[in-house]
């Protein structure tokens, strides 16, 4: 079969070299799927940079999240074992962390709804507890992540602010529902978001970003207001002042969607049953920017760490004989 590999860690386009090799042997407890569709992530571009807090062993194939078949004919949603990620035609999986692919998604966008809607939702409902009515600032709103927080903060009744840099993804984000949407290349977050809010600030603040996002969150989160620390996509990892948050009455939260793997699965279930339901209704739906073939992962990858994407990038591979959907 043919998958992506890294062999020494590096940028994505040198780093990464599409390679015949067998297909991945299922162990005690794995099934082998045929990839329909695999996700293109952050996690991916930091793995391959040797950047991720999990190394697999090299070489490896990155792609941390698929829409897949499984021999016997269910379409499922999983996270590939490495070293055998989903950037390849065949991976193998956990049986007991398939999630059923909702009928309501095709591929691509099921193959999407995995790992940034569970962070959204667990970021938003069990760490943030966000309430209908309040106000949610979401960084990188037009990005995968974001925008997967941006629909679901409108799905919970929240009043939403979206942060983008740049135009192009300003509208992304205006088409997702955002309240209000500020360009922070050519605009000041905190007054913005002050002036909007009436002086109050932002009720929760959904950051993957870190870096500049983060400061301008402490500058402009509410009394009493939850910032969600999600991801450093910035590349700048901040050094909280927890006086500031002693004086200014807000909570910082860490989210770390993995560890409810293994920390309580039972919520990762139920989660995916409301995200099932919400799409199923329409009010929720990843946002797939772009459609790429095999050949064209590396430099999507790459693309993808350079902060250009608008939504998500997602892998399609041919389908097999028999495949549904």
């Amino acid at each position: 079969m043919q998958a992506w590999r890294v062999h020494t860690p590096g940028e994505p386009r040198e780093a990464l070299r599409l390679e015949e090799i067998p297909e991945p042997v299922p162990g005690e407890g794995e099934v082998r799927l045929q990839v329909l569709a695999a996700n293109l992530n952050f996690p991916d571009a930091l793995l391959v940079r040797g950047q991720y807090q999990i190394r697999p062993p090299l070489p490896f194939t990155p792609g941390v999240e698929i829409c897949g078949l499984t021999d016997d004919g269910r379409r499922v949603i999983a996270t590939p074992s490495l070293p055998h990620g989903g950037f390849a035609e065949y991976v193998i999986a956990s049986e007991r962390a398939l999630l059923p692919a909702p009928e309501s998604l095709n591929d691509a966008e099921a193959a999407a709804l995995h790992i940034g809607y569970q962070t959204g939702w667990f970021g938003l409902h069990r760490r943030a507890r966000l309430q209908p009515g309040e106000t949610l600032l979401v960084h990188a709103a037009a990005g995968g992540v974001g925008s997967a927080a941006v629909q679901l903060g409108k799905a919970a009744g929240a009043t939403v602010i979206g942060v983008v840099g740049g135009k192009t993804k300003a509208r992304t984000a205006e088409e997702l529902g955002c309240d209000l949407v500020i360009d922070r290349t050519t605009e000041d977050v905190v007054s913005r978001v002050k002036e909007f809010t009436g002086g109050r600030g932002a009720d929760v603040v959904y950051d993957p970003v870190g870096g500049d996002s983060y400061t301008a969150s402490a500058k402009c989160v509410a009394f009493e207001g939850r910032i969600v620390v999600v991801g450093f996509a910035s590349g700048d990892i901040p050094a909280p002042a927890l006086n500031h948050a002693l004086v200014k009455n807000y909570a910082i939260l860490g989210l770390h969607w993995g560890l409810y793997a293994a920390k309580d699965p039972g919520a990762i279930l139920a989660c995916h049953a409301e995200l099932t339901r919400l799409a199923a209704e329409g009010t929720i739906k990843p946002l797939i920017s772009e459609l790429i073939a095999l050949p064209a992962v590396a430099d999507a990858v790459q693309r993808l760490a350079d902060g250009s994407t608008t939504g998500r990038v997602v892998l399609a591979m041919p389908r097999q004989p028999g495949a549904s959907r």
